[in-house]
C-alpha cells in the first residue's frame, strides 16, 4: 500500500477529520442515541485514518478504473469513458 494523496491533502484530511470528530463527539454527549453524529464520527475517523496513512481507497479505485479504461484499445471503452467524464 503506497501513498496516493499528497502531503497537503493529508493535512487537510486530518484537520477536517479531527474537527468533525470533535463536533460529533460533543453532539453524542448531548444526545447519545442520535444517528447523525454517529455517522459523522465514523466518516471523520475514516478521514483521520486517510490523513495518517496518506492512502485513500476511493482515489485508488478511481485511478484503477481510469487505468483500465485508458489501457484498452476498444472504442466502446473510450465511449464509456467520455460519457463518464462528460455526461451531456
Amino acid at each position: 500500500m503506497k501513498p496516493n494523496i499528497g502531503l497537503i491533502n493529508a493535512f487537510i484530511r486530518l484537520t477536517c477529520g479531527f474537527t468533525l470528530l470533535a463536533w460529533g463527539t460533543s453532539k453524542l454527549i448531548k444526545r447519545p442515541y442520535s444517528t447523525t453524529p454517529i455517522v459523522v464520527v465514523m466518516m471523520a475517523a475514516m478521514k483521520v485514518a486517510e490523513g495518517i496513512t496518506r492512502f485513500c481507497p476511493l482515489t485508488y479505485l478511481f485511478e484503477e478504473r481510469m487505468e483500465v479504461m485508458t489501457n484498452g484499445n476498444d472504442d466502446d471503452d473510450m465511449k464509456q469513458y467520455d460519457e463518464l467524464v462528460n455526461p451531456s
